[in-house]
């Protein structure tokens, strides 16, 4: 297995990941969060649809204005059929932030959070949703398959809106949602909400669980519910889930009192651990994304440990001796590399996981290049991409020999920034 070490400065050389020539903002990873709900809605033949856009204050580029930092982006949904051949409806709007402190701006716990509601007609939709940093020009861009579900049935359920917490104990009549759907272990509960609608009152069972990716059952409770006709807002609170890192689901069904289901859904959750990036979904993997900045025997260590605690302590050690800051609450260089793993997961990955690939490996180690000229369709010539990083002086050459998008680099790494073993 190959190695490679390199200097902190070319980590840090750019926050932001983008492939793409200098003059291009767009990027296809969103760096917001966002959750797309079925409702029923007050108008015949139609479901409603919220859309929640979750922007972190660090993901925009704050100016300081009088006394203030002021950001400003645009924020775009629209909703096409399933082909993307037709435009349904699309929403745009503004967004303005304000911070009274430089602090403020690139704290990991501020964010901006709207919703708009579309009334669509039950079916399979692609959403497309983009935010536009109005300072950096960048725009980010995701699209989803979204299923809106029909919910004119006599008896129907909502989907599961995860909350950040339950204004039940709370004592407060704000549902702040949790958009991220990200978990952190040790929390006092998991607290969701969900509407049920029904023609008549009704007694109802109520089989709440968390599932992990394998399906298996980690929590299960039941318990009994009466429901009015017309719509019945509930809240339930997940206690006592001793969850790992990684991805769940919350699963809710509904029987009726002789036992005949009614309804059931689920909500997919990530499970994470404070202070780790919320890319991380699997221990054991991020840990072999680390060959590019640990050593084999660094590897070794943290891999042999007797318990799962225990390597997380050894993991959470070397990153520790990593953080240029040490006071800090962030640590750039740990959120950074995992960063670029997501980044050339999502972008470079093709016979083998992104990272794994040459396109991926420089990635990681340079960051984004300055520039990229892309020969896709060069007579004579087999397709090829140019990755140009000015700060080193250096330029990298992908050959794709196959033709099938398999990228291999032939001009060579050297020099004391790269050590191979």
């Amino acid at each position: 297995m190959r190695h490679l070490f390199f200097l902190l400065f070319l980590f840090v050389v750019s926050v932001y990941p983008q492939v793409e020539t200098a003059d291009k903002q767009t990027q296809t990873q969103p760096n917001y969060y966002q959750d797309f709900l079925n409702f029923l809605s007050d108008q015949p033949g139609v479901t409603r649809v919220d859309v929640f856009i979750q922007v972190p204050y660090n993901e925009v580029q704050f100016v300081l204005s009088e006394s203030s930092f002021i950001a400003q982006y645009m924020v775009s949904i629209s909703v096409f059929n399933e082909d993307k051949s037709k435009l349904v409806v699309e929403k745009t709007w503004n967004e303005k932030l304000e911070a009274p402190d430089f602090g403020q701006t690139t704290s990991k716990n501020n964010f901006n959070l709207s919703m708009r509601s579309f009334m669509l007609i039950p079916g399979n939709y692609t959403v497309r949703t983009s935010v536009e940093d109005k300072e950096s020009s960048r725009n980010y861009v995701s699209e989803n398959l979204f299923t809106v579900r029909d919910l004119s049935a006599e008896f129907a359920v909502s989907d599961i809106l995860i909350l950040a917490k339950s204004p039940v104990e709370d004592g407060s009549n704000k549902i702040l949602p949790n958009v991220s759907h990200n978990v952190s272990v040790g929390q006092s509960g998991i607290p969701v909400f969900i509407e049920m609608y029904s023609e008549k009152p009704m007694k109802l069972k109520i089989e709440y669980s968390i599932l992990d990716d394998k399906k298996k059952v980690i929590s299960q409770s039941f318990e009994d519910q009466e429901v009015d006709s017309g719509t019945n807002r509930i809240f339930y609170t997940f206690r006592d889930t001793t969850l790992s890192l990684g991805a769940y689901s919350i699963y809710v069904a509904i029987k009726g009192i002789d036992g005949e289901n009614l309804a059931n859904v689920n909500k997919n959750f990530n499970s994470r651990w404070a202070g780790i990036p919320s890319v991380i979904k699997d221990l054991d993997k991020a840990i072999q994304q680390m060959v590019y900045i640990a050593t084999e025997d660094e590897l070794s260590h943290i891999k042999e440990a007797d318990t799962k605690d225990d390597k997380v302590k050894r993991y959470l050690e070397f990153w520790k001796k990593k953080d240029p800051v040490p006071e800090s609450d962030d640590n750039e260089i740990f959120n950074e590399y995992y960063r670029r793993i997501d980044y050339a997961n999502k972008n470079f990955s093709h016979y083998s996981e992104g990272w794994k690939t040459d396109r991926g490996m420089v990635f990681v180690i340079l960051g984004p290049p300055n520039n990229v000229d892309r020969h896709p369709f060069d007579y004579n010539a087999k397709p090829y991409e140019v990755w140009e990083y000015y700060s080193i002086n250096r330029s990298f050459i992908f050959v794709d020999e196959t033709g099938f998008g398999d990228y291999r680099l032939v001009t060579p790494l050297y020099g004391d920034n790269y050590r191979f073993r």
